[in-house]
């Protein structure tokens, strides 16, 4: 699968963001999609995840702030990121999780630049 990241860019501390991640196939086929994110000299950590049926978790840091969906119709995941801070300034990666039913692998796409200032 094809993962495309769009929305990045640069916003005020406080301000808002939403990105999207366009799958070239169903993204039924995935066991879950999520989002990461790494900064640099940072590892890549989960921001938030959703899987096939809808559930979701997030990272510690972006709870509460951060909302991810799924339009299956459209192949399209989204995080929603409120209340940014300037610790959210990353590269936001979307990733697909494989299915061993579905047949798919795991997927990550190139990645979106978010970066908040204060």
């Amino acid at each position: 699968v094809q993962l495309v990241e769009s929305g990045g860019g640069l916003v005020q501390a406080g301000g808002s963001l939403s990105l999207s991640c366009a799958a070239s196939e169903s993204i039924v086929r995935f066991d879950a999609m999520g989002w990461y994110r790494q900064a640099p000299g940072k590892q890549r950590e989960l921001v938030a995840r959703i899987t096939r049926g809808g559930i979701t978790n997030y990272g510690d840091s972006v709870k509460g702030r951060f909302t991810i969906s799924g339009d299956v119709a459209k192949n399209t995941v989204y995080l929603q990121m409120n209340s940014l801070k300037p610790e959210d300034t990353a590269a936001y990666y979307c990733a697909a999780e494989g299915s061993i039913i579905w047949h798919t692998a795991d997927s990550w796409g190139q990645g979106t630049q978010v970066t908040v200032s204060s």
